[in-house]
């Protein structure tokens, strides 16, 4: 029996040899298992990370052009009223002033002479009026070309019509004005706006 006893404890000594190394091959395999496992959370983790940032970053980019564009929208929005007040400004400055008579005598000529050799009716400024009729009373030449001096409210200067009414010829400020704006607004706005 004892050899019985030899080979039973060689067997039982081979089974624990075997059985330590599948254990030890098992623990192996295992740590390598929660290693791998570990690495696929953190890269996981950085993953969701980075995916964050990222969309953080689209947001914020998204937040400041939005915010960019409203800036320029109100800076935009406050030059327009400032150029829109200067403007009201000179319009109100030219309806309280009344017209240098020779600037006005100038305008009504012009516009008389660009219906050719036909009689015109005018019309002027209410604040004028009476200083066209005292000129045009001094001008027999140009009087005997106007037949009619009528009232027309506007800033000032004149408007020429022909008798018959098919033509007329706009010499007011207000035209004037108007035709005159867009050749100076961006040299306004560059001489207020430069250092915006």
């Amino acid at each position: 029996m004892k050899g019985m006893e030899k080979i039973s404890e060689a067997i039982l000594d081979k089974v624990k040899v075997d059985a330590q190394q599948i254990i030890k091959e098992a623990e192996e395999k295992a740590l390598q298992e929660v290693e791998k496992a570990e690495k696929q959370l953190e890269s996981k983790f950085e993953e969701e990370k980075r995916r964050a940032l990222e969309e953080a970053e689209r947001e914020a980019t998204i937040i400041l052009a939005q915010a960019s564009i409203k800036a320029r929208q109100e800076l935009s929005r406050t030059k327009a009223d400032i150029i829109d007040t200067i403007i009201s400004t000179v319009k109100t400055t030219l309806r309280r002033t009344s017209s240098d008579e020779s600037s006005l005598l100038s305008l009504i000529k012009e516009v008389v002479d660009g219906l050719g050799g036909d009689k015109a009716r005018i019309y002027v400024s209410p604040k004028d009026i009476s200083k066209v009729q005292e000129f045009l009373e001094r001008d027999k030449e140009l009087a005997s070309r106007i037949t009619e001096i009528k009232e027309f409210d506007y800033v000032g200067g004149v408007i020429a019509e022909s008798i018959d009414g098919k033509f007329s010829l706009d010499n007011t400020y207000d035209t004037r004005l108007e035709m005159l704006l867009p050749k100076i607004l961006p040299e306004i706005s560059q001489g207020l706006f430069e250092v915006l």
